[in-house]
């Protein structure tokens, strides 16, 4: 019970850090070095195996078998041996590791680098600052194009860079929320249906489906109250989430874009652009209102209150864990 003590105030200290600091580029970060294990996996395996269906679809579950037991496994065993020299020490590495797990702050600065752009009136500018973010085709995109799409990404990784990691981290520290993170990962890197992944990414795509569906649940009502707490439109949020939360291929994607469509009085997806292909996809929200950059700014103020409510939920649900163990032991 002493270690899940100070992983929980890890998990506290590495969302502080997150907020304050963000990823510093020049950093060595966990999720950098994900990636790179993932584009080494990813071109080893290919080359075993043959391209076509059966194949892919056995390359693409090797990959996840390989990526997520080498990641967890390495975090696991630099935890574990973190701990047993000294709880400071365990406590400074899980720390670092929550920190680094967590996407508040950068997820914040690159939706800004989008706003600042917009607000200067370089379209050229804000569509590659927003291409940075999004999988979407962004050259053609106009104001509101790049607008939607950067509203959009905010409410979209509210679940997976922040509720998610919080989430993961709260039932299995920062080993579960390493494993959860390569699962993300690797959906973002191999989990389109493209020519290339369609088949070879298909495991790597169901298993972030299934990872993410209850923090995706979870995100969006979180969201919600924060639209209440933030002064927005909490009665329609309500009501598109209700209404549009399942307008996505994805079984989650929805869910935290609609009660952002509804707090804002927006229109959110919609058809878009990947890799030169048009994709048709389901309208959320209503035009209550023409977007606008400000909303960029908007959808990161419901980000962030989402945030502070998930790490108020996990320290309460922490507090109560370590609160019953002392009242059984006593």
């Amino acid at each position: 019970m002493l270690i899940f003590l100070w992983r929980t105030a890890a998990i506290a200290l590495g969302f502080c850090m997150d907020q304050l600091i963000g990823d510093p580029a020049k950093m060595p970060h966990m999720i950098r070095l994900i990636g790179a294990l993932i584009t080494r996996m990813e071109g080893f395996l290919l080359k075993r195996f043959l391209r076509e269906r059966a194949q892919e679809l056995r390359a693409g579950r090797w990959l996840v078998a390989l990526v997520l037991f080498i990641s967890a496994g390495a975090v696991a065993g630099v935890l574990a041996l973190g701990y047993a020299a000294s709880l400071y020490l365990g406590f400074a590495l899980e720390a670092l590791l929550c920190f680094q797990l967590l996407a508040a702050k950068s997820l914040r600065v690159e939706s800004m680098r989008v706003y600042e752009r917009l607000r200067a009136d370089d379209l050229a500018g804000a569509r590659k600052a927003v291409s940075m973010i999004v999988g979407r085709d962004t050259a053609a995109l106009d104001k509101s194009g790049v607008t939607r799409a950067a509203v959009e990404t905010v409410a979209e990784n509210t679940s997976d860079g922040v509720v998610a990691p919080l989430f993961y981290m709260l039932l299995g520290g920062g080993v579960l929320g390493c494993l959860y993170k390569a699962a993300n990962t690797m959906d973002s890197m191999v989990g389109y249906k493209s020519d290339t992944y369609l088949y070879f990414g298909r495991a790597a795509a169901r298993l972030d489906d299934a990872l993410n569906y209850i923090p995706a649940r979870l995100a969006a009502r979180l969201m919600l109250l924060a639209s209440a707490l933030c002064g927005m439109d909490f009665q329609n949020a309500r009501l598109i989430y209700r209404r549009d939360k399942r307008n996505h291929s994805s079984p989650n994607a929805a869910h935290t874009e609609a009660v952002c469509a509804g707090a804002l009085g927006l229109r959110l997806a919609g058809d878009a652009f990947y890799f030169g292909r048009l994709v048709k996809k389901p309208a959320i929200g209503d035009p209550v209102r023409p977007i606008e950059a400000e909303d960029i700014r908007r959808a990161n103020r419901l980000m962030n209150g989402a945030a502070w409510l998930m790490l108020a939920l996990v320290l309460a649900i922490s507090l109560l864990v370590i609160g019953g163990w002392m009242y059984a032991t006593v």
